[in-house]
């Protein structure tokens, strides 16, 4: 038996993609841009086994066996499979392409809840798939037909997928373009509004947005190409302000086609706006101030979730600018309120204060995540990291996320 287990980031995009050109294939409409979050805080975790004496292939995800007849699994799978024949297998291992699999993954935070969770998931299984089969070069084409945003989960830092021109998709691939220390020290605090699994989910919100939306038009063919190009020119001149200003109008925008769809896709909620807005007066607050370096930004997936990057001179002042405007119910502590980085909230100032009263929600946020920026998927050596027995090649729960 051969086993391998990875981890792999999730991603959020500063331009999103939305809406494709072609379902099966999964080719997007548009190209986008995201940065790939730390593993430390948020991850999926997958271990792949290959044995001659498995009688068939077997999935199990989040602890529950699952049917590994889902094409976009299927689709993964084969495209691993194809390129794995172009070597050659020798010794114990000459007919390894025969064998059966067990695969098994699973997240440490929340599925389905507009946290990327299919991003990560997608790109752990196809780089695991790569590591047992030895298959090398570029896998980003492979997640792809997982879940789209799961290409760009294959690299870290700040990373683009090209949507390509190709019918075939051939050149719809992701491409690294910054390390995850372009814009130093970078924070993030994820502000999870709801946990639970969404109303809409992205393929049949991005299928009716397409077919309904007269606003994607706009955004296709006027917005985004220009917008793509600042993004581009912010991230190579390190200009924070303009990347931004440029990542909340595009989150703006893609909301604004999501409400322009019929019926309209609902994401955002009282509460996802209530943070926006505080992000904006504190931004006018630091303006104000002439701190326009200190600006931070936020955007919002298929989900109610907020995603606020904040450069590491504020970061401890905007934790304690959420903490307080947004404060946990007890009994929860603090230390369960916040996850991942551990760090003290700063000292607010009188002005600061006074903002966060102006929007006080108490208990509306259900925890944040501290996580950063950080680098693409990795192999585990430890075998104690293994999600499968190593014996039988059946779950072993003393190998999760938990």
């Amino acid at each position: 038996m051969k086993t391998v287990t990875c981890t792999a980031p999730v991603n959020i995009a500063v331009i999103k993609y939305w809406g494709k050109r072609d379902e099966k294939l999964i080719l997007p409409l548009n190209d986008s841009i995201s940065f790939t979050l730390s593993q430390d805080e948020m991850c999926a975790k997958t271990t792949v086994s290959i044995s001659p004496t498995f009688s068939e292939d077997k999935f199990w995800l989040n602890g529950k066996e699952e049917s590994l007849d889902n094409p976009r699994v299927q689709n993964c799978l084969k495209e691993i499979r194809r390129r794995a024949s172009k070597r050659k297998f020798e010794g114990p291992d000459k007919n390894v392409l025969s064998w059966h699999l067990h695969i098994c993954s699973e997240n440490n935070f929340p599925t389905a809840a507009g946290l990327a969770s299919s991003a990560a998931g997608y790109a752990c299984l196809v780089y695991a798939l790569g590591q047992v089969y030895g298959v090398e070069g570029d896998l980003s084409p492979v997640a792809r037909q997982g879940s789209g945003s799961a290409c760009r989960s294959i690299y870290g830092g700040l990373v683009r997928w090209y949507k390509g021109e190709a019918d075939d998709g051939s050149d719809s691939v992701a491409r690294p373009i910054a390390p995850p220390d372009h814009f130093p020290d970078l924070q993030v605090i994820i502000c999870v509004v709801n946990a639970g699994r969404k109303k809409t989910g992205s393929t049949e919100g991005m299928k009716q947005t397409r077919a309904t939306s007269s606003l994607m038009q706009h955004r296709i063919n006027t917005s985004l190409p220009s917008r793509i190009e600042s993004m581009m020119k912010a991230i190579k001149e390190k200009d924070w302000p303009t990347f931004c200003d440029l990542t909340v109008a595009d989150s703006n925008e893609m909301h604004a086609v999501c409400l322009d769809t019929f019926p309209p896709c609902v994401y955002m909620t009282d509460t996802s706006h209530a943070v926006s807005s505080l992000m904006h007066q504190y931004n006018d607050l630091k303006t104000t101030q002439g701190n326009t370096n200190h600006k931070v930004c936020y955007t919002f997936d298929a989900g109610p979730n907020a995603c606020i990057f904040a450069p590491g001179a504020v970061a401890r002042e905007v934790l304690a600018l959420l903490l307080h405007a947004f404060p946990p119910t007890p009994p929860q502590s603090r230390e369960e309120y916040v996850k991942g980085i551990s760090s003290q909230p700063a000292c607010l100032s009188k002005e600061l204060k006074s903002l966060a009263d102006d929007h006080l929600q108490s208990g509306k946020l259900q925890y944040l995540i501290h996580t950063k920026v950080g680098d693409g998927p990795k192999v585990l050596t430890d075998p104690a990291s293994s999600l499968l027995d190593l014996t039988t090649g059946l779950p072993n729960p003393s190998g999760s996320n938990a």
